[in-house]
C-alpha cells in the first residue's frame, strides 16, 4: 500500500499517500482539517482555519520576487464516499487502500480520492519546498466541495491576498479550463399516510447494481445508464402486469454521481412471484441489450424478503412512479458555441421512498442561468404535479470563460516550453469553484489545470502515474515565473 510513496515525483505522491491514511468523506472533515494544519506548522507556513472550515496557509515570497503578482493555489480536501458492494470500508475511520496497476494509481473497492487529493498533495509540496522561487503564495484548501460547494460559498471576503488564483481540481493533463457551469439542488419531498399491507401479499426485493455510474458533470453526456431511470421502468410494468405494490425504494447516494445502484421492495400476491421473476429476467435482457456498448456488468435480480407491515398508498404510488418516469434525466443540451461541451444537464441523483415519506435530489447543471432557471422549472413542474414539495438549495453561477486572460497565456506559454506542444483550452460542464470565488474575488484571474484522473465520485477512480511530473513540473515553473505586479 506505501509503495506509491516511491512513485516520482515523490514530494507529490508522499503528501497524496499521508492523504489517503486520513478519513475525509464530505461532511466529516475534522481529522483533515487538524491534519493540513499540522502539516502547515511543521512546514513551517502560516495557516488558519476560517469560519467556514476552510484551511488557510501562507507562504511569503523568496527574496528577489516580492514584485510578482500573488498566487492563490486552490483545491479542496473532501472526497466522495463510494465504495463497491462487497466492500466494509467506513470512510470516518479507515484509509483509503491505493494499489498501482501499470501507468495507473487505483484503490481497492473504494473511491481514490485523487479528485481532488491531487491537488491537495501538489499544494502541499509548494509549501514545504526549499529549493524554488516563487512570489507571496496563499494556498485555499476548501471544505465540503463534493455536498454543495458550502467552504467557497462561506469563503469570507478579504480573506485572500493574491492576485491570480490556480485552481488545481481539473482531471485531464494538457487542458487549461476557463470556464464551467454553475449548478442547483433540486429536491422534491412528500409525506403521505401508509396503508397496511394485504394479509396474503408476499414481499420481493428488487435489486439493480452494476452499473458504471460516474461523475454528473464530466460523464453526464457518455450515455451510462442511471439506476433509478432503469428502475421504474420495471417498477412501473411489474404495477401494471403482476399487481404489484411499492414498500420502498432506496437509490443513489451522491447528489453529483450518476447513480449505479437501486433497490425497491415490492408487495404482490404469490401466486404473481412467478410472473415478477419472468419479468425481472426480461428486463435484465433488454438492459443488457440497450446499454451493450456502455455497460458490461449490469446486475439484476430478486430475493424474497419478509413482508412490510405498511406500503405507499396507491395513489401516492402511482403519482411518484409517474414522476420519477417523467423527471428529466441527462443531456438537455449543448453549448452552441462548443458543440463538444455539455450546456445544461439533470442528474436524478437519489431516491428515498420510506416510512411514510418520499425524498427525490437532483443535481442540475447549466453554463447558461436561464437555461438554469428552465431546468429548475421543468423538475419542478414535473414533481409539483405529482402533489409533492419542490425546494432549491446551493445555487451557484457559472464561470464565464476569459480566453484573454494573462495567467492562461502565461501558463499556455510554460507548457509548450516544457512539452513541445500547445495546450488546449477547454469549458467544462462539471462545477468547479472558481465561479463561486470570483463573485467573491471578482479581481481575479483564474485558470484551472490538473492531471489526469479518469472516473471520479466512482470506485473505478484512477489516476495516470505518467501524467503527475509534468503537471508538478508546470506548477514549479509557473511559480517561479509568475508576472511582475
Amino acid at each position: 500500500m506505501s509503495e506509491i510513496k516511491n512513485l516520482n515525483p515523490t514530494c507529490i505522491w508522499k503528501n497524496f499517500h499521508a492523504l489517503t491514511q486520513v478519513p475525509r468523506p464530505s461532511g466529516h472533515l475534522e481529522k483533515i482539517q487538524q491534519f493540513l494544519l499540522d502539516f502547515a506548522r511543521e512546514a513551517g507556513v502560516e495557516a488558519f482555519k476560517d469560519p467556514a472550515g476552510n484551511i488557510v496557509m501562507r507562504k511569503p515570497a523568496t527574496p528577489g520576487m516580492e514584485n510578482r503578482k500573488g498566487v492563490i493555489l486552490q483545491a479542496h480536501m473532501d472526497m466522495v464516499p463510494q465504495k463497491s458492494p462487497e466492500s466494509t470500508h467506513n470512510f470516518e475511520t479507515d484509509p483509503i487502500e491505493p494499489w498501482i496497476d501499470g501507468d495507473w494509481v487505483k484503490a481497492r473497492g473504494t473511491t481514490l480520492g485523487a479528485d481532488n487529493g491531487m491537488g491537495v498533495a501538489a499544494i502541499m509540496a509548494v509549501m514545504e519546498a526549499k529549493d524554488m522561487k516563487h512570489g507571496p503564495i496563499d494556498a485555499l484548501i476548501t471544505a465540503d466541495e463534493e455536498t454543495g460547494m458550502f467552504g467557497a460559498n462561506d469563503l469570507p471576503e478579504n480573506e485572500l491576498q493574491g492576485d491570480i488564483l490556480m485552481n488545481l481540481d481539473s482531471e485531464t493533463w494538457g487542458k487549461f479550463v476557463i470556464g464551467s457551469a454553475g449548478g442547483i439542488d433540486v429536491t422534491a419531498t412528500l409525506e403521505y399516510k401508509e396503508v397496511e399491507t394485504d394479509a396474503d401479499d408476499v414481499a420481493v426485493k428488487v435489486t439493480l447494481k452494476g452499473l458504471r455510474g460516474g461523475h454528473s458533470g464530466l460523464e453526464i453526456h457518455e450515455g451510462r445508464a442511471n439506476a433509478n431511470k432503469l428502475m421504474v421502468r420495471f417498477v412501473r410494468e411489474a404495477i401494471e402486469e403482476c399487481e404489484a405494490r411499492l414498500a420502498s425504494w432506496q437509490g443513489g447516494n451522491m447528489r453529483n454521481a450518476i447513480p449505479f445502484k437501486a433497490e425497491v421492495v415490492l408487495t404482490l400476491p404469490k401466486e404473481n412471484v412467478e410472473a415478477l421473476e419472468e419479468l425481472v429476467a426480461d428486463w435484465r435482457d433488454d438492459f443488457a441489450d440497450e446499454y451493450k456498448q456502455i455497460e458490461s456488468g449490469i446486475e439484476f435480480f430478486c430475493e424474497s424478503v419478509e413482508t412490510p407491515a405498511t406500503e405507499v398508498p396507491v395513489e401516492i404510488q402511482d403519482n411518484l412512479i409517474n414522476a420519477i418516469y417523467a423527471c428529466h434525466d441527462g443531456v438537455v443540451r449543448m453549448i452552441p458555441s462548443y458543440p463538444n461541451v455539455v450546456e445544461t444537464s439533470s442528474n436524478l441523483a437519489i431516491i428515498n421512498i420510506e416510512g411514510g415519506k418520499a425524498a427525490i435530489k437532483i443535481l442540475a447543471r447549466s453554463s447558461r442561468e436561464d437555461m438554469k432557471d428552465y431546468i429548475v422549472k421543468t423538475l419542478e413542474s414535473c414533481f409539483n404535479m405529482a402533489g409533492m414539495r419542490v425546494e432549491t438549495a446551493g445555487s451557484y453561477g457559472g464561470w464565464d470563460p476569459n480566453p484573454d486572460s494573462e495567467l492562461l497565456h502565461h501558463l499556455l506559454r510554460v507548457y509548450k516550453e516544457l512539452n513541445g506542444k500547445d495546450g488546449i483550452i477547454q469549458v467544462d460542464h462539471a462545477g468547479l469553484e472558481c465561479s463561486v470565488i470570483l463573485g467573491k474575488y471578482p479581481h481575479l484571474d483564474v485558470v484551472s489545470f490538473g492531471p489526469t484522473m479518469c472516473s471520479p465520485h466512482t470506485t473505478s477512480e484512477r489516476c495516470f502515474v505518467p501524467s503527475i511530473e509534468p503537471f508538478w513540473q508546470l506548477l514549479r515553473k509557473a511559480l517561479e515565473e509568475v508576472p511582475v505586479k
